[in-house]
């Protein structure tokens, strides 16, 4: 890009100096499973992901976790010349792009976290997120181990890649041989921390001494572990010091365990809030050290390594949103970037449920093969009714390819039902969402209405040759006697403030919406998603005294409304199961934490100036409560369709007016997107 110093942005894109190699910038793309390897023609797709990130101006990446041998359960290995081969397609893409742009192949041994009867680990220990007891390795399989991640970095290299990045951290197998709790060895690999961390070092060892000397080996530790008994800040501090006599060339901080109960990624978590642990540990050392977790702006990246909390910036995430986040903070167009915003329904919630990964903002991700928009050969006079997140991406992308798009909504703003959600304390990063698709409507130079409701008449009269309804949704009203009382009030209301809460509130619906009221009306104080003292005051964390973990001895603090609440739902599965995989767990415990009441197997029978009265396991109570919330569902607002049914215009149906479920933005975007790219 440039060697002068970046007036903006000076310690971003200022390279940085390996000794036998260099980085251009501090931007680096963490690493990120996208189940592509295990598909047909994934890595022919896994190149066009990377190389468009690396045209994106990024300076280093590190793909998702690749196993060393079968008993790592990644499902997709590296340990022969012709896994190296089919990896060839993808360093090639990268350098194909810019020679200068590294990328580094992680290697990730699951330990007692695969999902295969040949798990192992140091000790028979099961996770609490598995059902699988792992097998104990014995010295012979400790030795195996060894040279099985020795063997995997050794076809790393053959496959192209600059360097390795060997995950030390969040339960796999290297971290659980450095905590006693998984540990429990009596032998060289056990006992005391010397010992614990023999494995993950020797692997360092004899990875340096099978690669060279010029071959970038990032070790990735767990800064912070917030496990209970997990490990010490001096051990974290020793292990680093090791590893970097070992040969590690560059320390990657990661945070938590996956089965830690404090969140570290979900959008509830504030901006950079462990880069912090990262610069401490920078200080020990005089290797560079990355940092990560919720890092999703350029101008976040350059706070943390202008403070000196580290020499590189991972932004894992914020890649799968936006492939030229980098560039597009080099060239000054930041309202441009489209913003991760931590929600992990694409991402994350994927690949734990062993789907392939995408992006709920980016439909694009991970299936740039697949999903382009092409400048269109016949470009049509379309119209958009509907300003939510459907009729956005539709509006954007079909103006991005060269159609004529009118824009109208009935509100005075653009965003629909991501105006409620962004009201909702741990989901402010929904504004940034809002931000670029407004300045998207102008770059694409979309004729935007707002205050507008339009008709079928209009609609015909006006010429257009293709309407897009994207009218959203209707809140489902249940039948239920007293469902008119002035207790009754709906959930858009709440959010929007337009009616008073009482002191005693049953919330009938725990779904998405159900949560997110619950959380609003519960929330006292400043959001923990903006400060990081509250953050670590409500989830027990002291990153100033840093007990084992971050979080030992500690005991979190939630101010919570002087107001009591029931979360109600009718199934009889737990409350909050049908919540996202590697969220849902946060939002049900931070409203536990608040002493939200949830209670499943409810059927409602009326409400009246009692309260709400419900059966459970047909006994029948009264809930005495000032204030029923309804959150019963949504059904499509479908009216303008049915009008414009016999018109002869072509209409496509997106977002909730399609299918109402849950308010799905992911699938109303995916839609949006697909439709407005063939039109």
């Amino acid at each position: 890009m440039t060697t002068q110093p970046h007036s903006k942005y000076p310690h971003l894109f200022t390279p940085l100096d390996l000794g036998f190699t260099q980085l251009k910038n501090r931007a680096l793309m963490g690493s990120m499973h996208t189940g592509l390897e295990e598909v047909e023609g994934g890595f022919e797709r896994l190149a066009a992901y990377f190389s468009e990130r690396a045209q994106g101006g990024v300076g280093m990446m590190i793909t998702g976790g690749i196993s060393p041998n079968e008993e790592g359960g990644m499902g997709s290995e590296m340990s022969t010349p012709e896994h190296a081969a089919d990896h060839r397609q993808i360093t090639e893409a990268v350098h194909g792009v810019d020679p200068d742009i590294k990328i580094c192949m992680q290697i990730l041994h699951a330990g007692p976290l695969a999902e295969t009867p040949k798990l192992v680990g140091p000790s028979a220990v099961r996770s609490r997120l598995s059902p699988l007891v792992p097998n104990e390795l014995d010295e012979a399989g400790v030795q195996k181990q060894i040279n099985d991640h020795v063997q995997c970095a050794k076809m790393a290299k053959l496959a192209g890649y600059d360097g390795v990045e060997i995950i030390g951290s969040a339960g796999y197998l290297l971290s659980t041989f450095l905590v006693e709790k998984t540990n429990q060895r009596e032998d060289q690999w056990g006992g005391s921390f010397e010992n614990r961390m023999r494995f993950p070092l020797e692997i360092m060892r004899r990875c340096r001494a099978e690669v060279g000397e010029n071959f970038i080996l990032i070790f990735r530790i767990a800064a912070m572990d917030m496990l209970q008994g997990g490990m010490a800040w001096d051990e974290v501090v020793l292990l680093a010091k090791e590893m970097e006599k070992a040969g590690a060339t560059i320390i990657s901080t990661h945070f938590t365990w996956h089965e830690s109960a404090v969140p570290t990624i979900a959008t509830m978590v504030p901006r950079a809030a462990f880069s912090g642990v990262t610069g401490r540990l920078r200080k020990e050392l005089s290797i560079p050290c990355i940092t990560s977790n919720r890092i999703n702006m350029p101008d976040v990246a350059e706070t943390v390594l202008a403070d000196g909390e580290a020499d590189i910036v991972s932004m894992a995430r914020p890649m799968l949103a936006d492939a030229e986040l980098v560039k597009k903070a080099f060239e000054g167009r930041e309202d441009e970037i489209n913003t991760c915003i931590g929600c992990n329904q694409a991402c994350l919630d994927h690949g734990f449920e062993g789907k392939e990964i995408s992006c709920l903002v980016n439909p694009r991700a991970c299936h740039e093969t697949m999903l382009n928009y092409e400048p269109s050969q016949e470009p049509k006079k379309i119209a958009v009714v509907g300003a939510g997140p459907a009729g956005l991406a539709y509006a954007t992308v079909a103006a991005e390819r060269g159609h004529s798009v009118t824009l109208y909504d009935s509100a005075s703003e653009i965003g629909g039902q991501f105006n409620l959600a962004k009201q909702v304390p741990g989901k402010e990063e929904f504004y940034e969402t809002l931000r670029y698709y407004r300045r998207m409507l102008d770059v694409h130079h979309v004729d935007l209405r707002l205050n507008t409701r339009i008709n079928a008449e209009d609609l015909v009269s006006a010429g257009y040759e293709h309407v897009v309804v994207a009218t959203g949704i209707t809140p489902r009203v249940p039948e239920l006697e007293g469902i008119d009382h002035p207790k009754a009030v709906s959930y858009v209301d709440v959010i929007r403030g337009n009616v008073e809460v009482g002191k005693r509130v049953a919330v009938m619906g725990a779904g998405g919406i159900g949560f997110d009221v619950s959380e609003l009306i519960m929330h006292k104080g400043v959001s923990a998603a903006t400060d990081k003292q509250v953050f670590a005051r409500e989830w027990g964390v002291d990153f100033v005294n840093h007990p084992r973990g971050g979080v030992t001895g500690v005991v979190p603090q939630v101010e919570a409304a002087d107001r009591q609440v029931f979360l109600l739902q009718r199934k009889s599965t737990p409350v909050g199961r049908g919540l996202g995989k590697t969220t849902g767990w946060t939002h049900r415990m931070s409203l536990a934490k608040r002493g939200v009441q949830m209670m499943n197997g409810i059927e409602y029978r009326k409400i009246d100036d009692k309260g709400l009265h419900i059966s459970i396991e047909g006994q029948p109570q009264v809930l005495e409560v000032d204030t029923v919330i309804i959150c019963a569902g949504q059904t499509p607002a479908r009216g303008l369709y049915d009008e414009l049914a016999n018109t002869g215009i072509a209409i496509s149906l997106v977002g909730g007016a399609y299918k109402a479920a849950e308010l799905d933005a992911k699938a109303a975007i995916n839609q949006a997107s697909y439709l407005a790219a063939a039109v």
